[in-house]
């Protein structure tokens, strides 16, 4: 289906206002709701899910009208609270159209940390009360309009309704153009830099995404084991929490949390408790591109922020910004010798290979390597 066709298809249940997380299988809608709407009153970039069913709440008490949320089935989880306290018939009844990215569907190839979620995500939708209906490459618009119409139903009734998109169901559209400043830095370039710059013993915690397959991919090109490393595979903004829990049980270790910014808007609060746990052996390292890249490349509102401000203002002893070489590696050498928390903020630029691979090594083998180093 042509995401204008998906999108016009939508607009038959009224709604006129789009908010969420990105999603790769979601890219051809979300990039279509950049190029109309822009990141505007209309189309809101949310930090989490369940930040964007707030969102929508209001957006319906005041006007009325329904709200459309955008998300991976990995986003459900974040958006639990929120449905069953909130906008479930027997709490407020808010009604809400949800548009979930179906990933790790069964007998469908997909990746380690999305199987389990794409076991019982439609579970999950019957549990929680929310009708559904899924769509895949073969559904025609004429068949959406009809499942459209039996959402519709449910709609009147002030619930909560669900369409499930499968892989390749939407037709992919070119990102439009963003207006983002020209950085040096590669994500992957200042990976490897931090690799190759921190104290021989650190230990690694990386956050779910390419950045976790780009350091799997230094540590190969460099003959090295992966020992000392933490593939945050899944749960997006936890990285750094699983770092916290590192640090503080391995004092005499340097614990390195290369984090997204994406990422860390998802649950900025943690960067509170680092803040007051004041581990001095911790250095967070935020690859800062301003968009949800590994999704699709949506803009987030990091680069309206000062992230530096923020790390300090909740606690961390020493806080930083760069965005070339130089600066990084004097960063990463200050950061080894002085007293943490440490906040470093890198300004990257949107690059990947082309030919970026993914880890070899299962989740349970990379959990154990690590849980050996540290014995």
């Amino acid at each position: 289906m042509k995401a204008e066709e998906f999108y016009n298809s939508i607009a038959t249940l009224g709604v006129e206002f789009f908010a969420g997380v990105p999603d790769s299988q979601l890219q051809g809608f979300c990039n279509l709701l950049l190029e109309k709407f822009g990141i505007s009153e209309q189309h809101i970039v949310c930090a989490n899910e369940g930040a964007a069913v707030g969102l929508c709440a209001g957006y319906y008490l005041a006007t009325g009208k329904i709200p459309l949320i955008y998300m991976q089935n990995s986003g459900i989880g974040n958006a639990v609270n929120p449905i069953t306290s909130l906008t479930h018939q027997k709490v407020y009844a808010i009604p809400m159209v949800l548009v979930i990215g179906w990933r790790g569907e069964p007998k469908v190839k997909d990746e380690p940390q999305h199987v389990f979620q794409g076991e019982i995500t439609l579970e999950l939708l019957r549990c929680l009360e929310i009708e559904y209906i899924v769509i895949d490459k073969t559904t025609s618009v004429e068949e959406f309009l009809s499942g459209l119409e039996e959402l519709r139903n449910k709609l009147r009734f002030n619930k909560q309704v669900a369409i499930v998109v499968k892989k390749a169901s939407i037709e992919e559209l070119p990102r439009p153009k963003l207006d983002i400043e020209n950085r040096r830095l590669s994500r992957e370039q200042a990976i490897e830099i931090i690799t190759r710059l921190a104290p021989i013993e650190s230990v690694f915690i990386s956050t779910t995404g390419k950045a976790s397959r780009e350091l799997f991919e230094i540590r190969e090109k460099y003959v090295e084991t992966h020992e000392k490393d933490f593939l945050t595979v899944g749960c997006m903004g936890h990285s750094s929490m699983i770092a916290l829990g590192i640090a503080m049980q391995k004092k005499e270790k340097l614990v390195y949390c290369i984090d997204g910014d994406g990422a860390l808007l998802m649950h900025m609060g943690s960067l509170g408790v680092i803040g007051a746990c004041k581990p001095h052996n911790y250095v967070h390292i935020v690859l800062n591109n301003g968009v949800h890249e590994t999704v699709g490349g949506i803009p987030n509102v990091v680069n309206s922020m000062n992230l530096g401000e923020i790390a300090r203002a909740v606690g961390y002893r020493n806080t930083f910004s760069v965005s070339d070489e130089e600066k990084l590696k004097e960063c990463l050498s200050m950061s080894a010798t002085i007293k943490g928390p440490t906040f470093i903020e890198v300004k990257v630029n949107l690059d990947v290979r082309k030919d970026l691979g993914r880890p070899t090594t299962s989740p349970i083998q990379n959990k154990e390597l690590l849980m050996n180093y540290l014995r």
